[in-house]
Order: C-alpha cells, then sequence, then structure tokens
C-alpha cells in the first residue's frame, strides 16, 4: 500500500476490527432490549433495522481514504497539489494531542479518527489559501511524510513522547 513517491501512498482510515463485534453485539442487545416491549411476530424488526444500520454506519465512518498520486495529495473529497506543500511533520503522542488541542488553527483542515495514534502535519505554501495546514489521521505518518516532503527536503521529525 505504502510506496515511493513515483507510485503514491494509499491507505484507508478504517475503523478497528474490534469495533465490529463490539457494535454489532450491542445493536443485537438494543434490539433484543426494544423487542421485548413488543408482543408477537414484530419483535424481529428492531434486528431487520438495527443491524443493517450497525454495519452500514462503521463502513461510512471508515470510508475516508488518504492517497498521494499524480502530483497530489487526497483525502476524501479534498486535492492538495504537492506544489503548495512547504513542510511534513509526522505527529504521535504528545505532540498530536498538542496539536488538535491548544495549538489547532482555528481554520485548519483536520481529519481526525481517535482509534488512529498518528497524524501528519501539512503545512501549506499558499497565499491564495487561507488554511494554514492539514492535519490527517494516518496509521503510517512517517511512511507518508515521506512521500509528502518537498523534494529533497526531509520531514520534520516529531517531537519525542513522554
Amino acid at each position: 500500500m505504502a510506496s515511493d513517491k513515483t507510485t503514491g501512498f494509499q491507505e484507508r482510515l478504517t475503523v478497528p476490527w474490534w469495533a465490529w463485534p463490539l457494535s454489532l453485539a450491542l445493536a443485537c442487545f438494543l434490539a433484543f432490549e426494544i423487542g421485548l416491549g413488543v408482543p408477537g411476530l414484530v419483535t424481529w424488526l428492531p434486528f431487520a433495522v438495527l443491524i443493517p444500520l450497525t454495519v452500514f454506519g462503521l463502513a461510512w465512518i471508515g470510508r475516508i481514504k488518504v492517497r498521494v498520486s499524480a502530483g497530489s495529495f487526497h483525502v476524501d473529497d479534498a486535492v492538495l497539489p504537492l506544489e503548495v506543500i512547504e513542510s511534513v511533520q509526522p505527529l504521535t503522542g504528545t505532540a498530536l494531542r498538542d496539536a488538535l488541542s491548544a495549538q489547532l488553527h482555528p481554520i485548519a483542515f483536520v481529519i481526525q479518527r481517535p482509534w488512529i495514534k498518528s497524524a501528519v502535519k501539512v503545512t501549506l505554501a499558499d497565499p491564495g489559501d487561507p488554511t494554514p495546514y492539514w492535519i490527517i489521521s494516518s496509521r503510517r505518518a512517517h511512511t507518508l511524510a515521506e512521500v509528502l516532503s518537498p523534494i529533497g527536503a526531509a520531514p520534520q521529525k516529531s517531537a519525542p513522547q513522554p
């Protein structure tokens, strides 16, 4: 999935595997509880509604694709040309938490998934774009930072974790 600059990078921000059985078990429990209050043949109706809704919800939450190809950085529907990238910094631990809280600029573009413990901060050098930077969750933040780094520049190191 991850490769060098010539072929790009691709990743889907799916939910972790354990979220599926946990969510489906919770949906079944809720459907059973609702079904207890309804006598007769319609006791199956909560199952027929809640289980597909749960599957759809988990699939929808994990739909975001992050990829680098053909001179641009794609995050879901957003596209960023690689030539407007000034710097790239992988973020983990305290650096990620700080970047998403007290240090977060109000108009920054953020795609953050709480179950993914790393991200990249892409600082923009486009005077026509009011967005100062993008923060994008990635399970392979260091690889993505290497692929996104401006030509001839190494990605900035993230702050050490405590």
